[in-house]
């Protein structure tokens, strides 16, 4: 009984602390605080962003590529069953307790999945990418010819500008 009022106050201790540091911050700051605030300086800082800018080179799209495989049908099949069920009632008390046990049968059905054929059904093997080819990654003369891949939305936006454009995006992974 001593211990839930002990364990009370450490639990509002617990969330006093957390809400102090941060730990009741929403989902869009890592902080806690408004715009600019935070720590002052020194505290946590914002995760850097994956975006990439370069020099325009190329776009690629690949269609979604799929194949047709075969593989086992397989079907439901039940068959009756049964089991031996057991059952006890006890009257009584004291010297006089007595259990009385008796058994019935109990009917069910045994269901397992058998192979009955086989089925035609299409695989992907390739899913469908959009992709953006940049010379001069982030303003490094080096990095050339290096494949994006990127949204559908970006892939369109990229392709109408002009060949070494300027051009700035998240993109979705590296390679194409």
């Amino acid at each position: 009984m001593k211990q839930r009022p002990v364990l009370a106050g450490l639990t509002l201790m617990l969330v006093a602390v957390l809400s102090a540091c941060g730990g009741g911050a929403d989902k869009g700051d890592a902080h806690g605080g408004g715009k600019g605030g935070g720590m002052g300086g020194g505290g946590y800082s914002k995760p850097q962003s994956d975006q990439v800018r370069g020099l325009y080179d190329a776009v690629r799209h690949l269609p979604r590529k799929t194949v047709k495989g075969t593989r086992a049908h397989m079907v439901k099949v039940c068959d009756p069953a049964t089991r031996k069920v057991k059952h006890t009632s006890r009257s009584g008390s004291g010297t006089r307790k007595r259990t009385r046990t008796w058994y019935t049968t109990e009917h069910y059905k045994q269901c397992h999945k058998v192979r009955k054929g086989s089925e035609t059904y299409t695989r992907v093997v390739r899913t469908e990418r959009w992709c953006v080819r940049l010379d001069d990654v982030n303003g490094k003369r080096a990095k050339d010819d290096l494949w994006f891949r990127v949204s559908p939305a970006t892939y369109s936006e990229v392709r109408n500008k002009d060949v070494h454009a300027r051009v700035k995006f998240d993109p979705r992974a590296r390679g194409c």
